[in-house]
C-alpha cells in the first residue's frame, strides 16, 4: 500500500504535532438526512467484516481525518463520508490523523446531497486527488441514484472509471459498488452496495444471519427428504421382501397342490389297478366255473 507523504509536515520536524486524543472528533453537525446516515452504515457495515476476516483494514465514515498541521485553524478537517484504509489495524479510532497512521485513506465515498454536491464534486475532490492523493474516489447520491461516478489516480490525476455491468469496481478493494434495489432500516429505495467481482452482495450481518438460518432450513429440508426418501426405499424394500414371500407361499401352496393331485392320481391308478385285478379274478374265476360246468354237463351227456 502507498504512504503519501506531506510536504507541509515533513518541513517541520521538530514540531510536536498533537494526537487524536488531542484532536477534536466531533464538529456536532449532523448528517444530511437520515438516508444519508443509513446509507453510510450500509457501506461501513457490510465491508468491516470482510476487512476483519482479511486481517487488516480500516473503514469509517463521517469523521475527522487529520492531514495538515493547519487543518485545525483553516476548520478545514470534516472527513469524508465513508473512507478506506488497507493495511492498517482494524482497532477503533477517534478520528483519522495522517501522522500517526503513516498513511491517507486508499478509498473515498462522499454522499452528495443538494447542499453538498458541488462541493463534493470539485473542490473536495481536488483535494483527495492532490492533498490526500487518494487512489480512488466515488461519489453517490442517494436521493438521485443516477448522480453517481468514480475516478482511479493515475499520472496525479483522477481519471473517470467506467460503469461496466451496471458497478463501480474499485481495483483498491478488489470489490465493485452498485445500485441495489431494496429495503434496510425500513427504507425502501436504491441503495450502494459492495459486491464481489462475481457479483455476490456484502452482506449485512443480520443478512448474513438470515442467510444462514435459511441456509440451515435448506439443509434441513435437504436432510428430511433424504429420510423420505430413505423410507420409502425401506418400504419398497420390505414390500418387496412381503412380494417374494408371497411368490414363496404362492409356490408352496403351488407344489402342495401338485403333491395333492400327484397323490390322487396314485390313488386313482391304485382303484385302477385293484379294479383290474378284480376284474380278472372275476374273469379267472368264471373261465374256471365255467369249465367245471361243462365239465359236468360232458359226465351228465356219457
Amino acid at each position: 500500500m502507498s504512504t503519501y507523504p506531506l510536504t507541509e509536515l515533513t518541513l517541520l520536524p521538530n514540531f510536536s504535532l498533537p494526537t487524536q486524543d488531542e484532536l477534536p472528533s466531533d464538529d456536532g453537525v449532523p448528517m444530511e438526512t437520515e438516508r444519508h446516515k443509513k446509507q453510510m452504515d450500509l457501506l461501513i457495515y457490510t465491508l468491516e467484516p470482510r476487512l476483519r476476516q482479511q486481517g487488516s483494514g480500516y473503514v469509517n465514515g463521517n469523521m475527522f481525518i487529520y492531514y495538515s498541521s493547519q487543518q485545525k485553524r483553516h476548520q478545514d478537517f470534516k472527513g469524508p463520508d465513508v473512507f478506506v484504509v488497507l493495511g492498517v489495524p482494524t482497532k477503533e479510532r477517534k478520528s483519522w490523523v495522517v501522522w500517526e497512521e503513516g498513511k491517507t485513506p486508499d478509498v473515498v465515498i462522499e454522499l452528495l446531497s443538494e447542499s453538498t454536491a458541488k462541493f463534493d464534486k470539485t473542490d473536495k475532490k481536488t483535494l483527495y486527488q492532490d492533498r490526500l492523493k487518494v487512489a480512488e474516489y466515488f461519489w453517490f447520491d442517494p436521493f438521485n441514484p443516477n448522480d453517481w461516478a468514480g475516478f482511479k489516480l493515475s499520472g496525479g490525476y483522477y481519471e473517470p472509471l467506467p460503469v461496466e455491468n451496471e458497478r463501480l469496481v474499485s481495483q483498491r478493494l478488489e470489490l465493485a459498488l452498485i445500485r441495489w434495489s431494496g429495503t434496510y432500516q425500513g427504507i425502501e429505495t436504491i441503495w450502494l452496495r459492495w459486491a464481489t467481482l462475481a457479483g455476490e452482495l456484502l452482506l449485512l450481518p443480520e443478512e448474513a444471519q438470515t442467510q444462514r438460518a435459511e441456509l440451515e432450513a435448506q439443509r434441513a429440508k435437504v436432510a428430511e427428504q433424504r429420510a423420505e426418501v430413505a423410507e420409502q426405499r425401506v418400504e419398497v424394500a420390505e414390500q418387496r421382501v412381503e412380494v417374494a414371500e408371497q411368490r414363496v407361499e404362492v409356490a408352496e401352496q403351488q407344489a402342495k397342490a401338485e403333491a395333492q393331485r400327484a397323490q390322487a392320481a396314485e390313488r386313482l391308478a391304485q382303484t385302477a389297478t385293484q379294479r383290474a385285478d378284480l376284474e380278472r379274478q372275476r374273469a379267472e374265476a368264471a373261465e374256471v366255473e365255467m369249465a367245471r360246468l361243462k365239465a359236468l354237463l360232458a359226465e351228465k351227456n356219457k
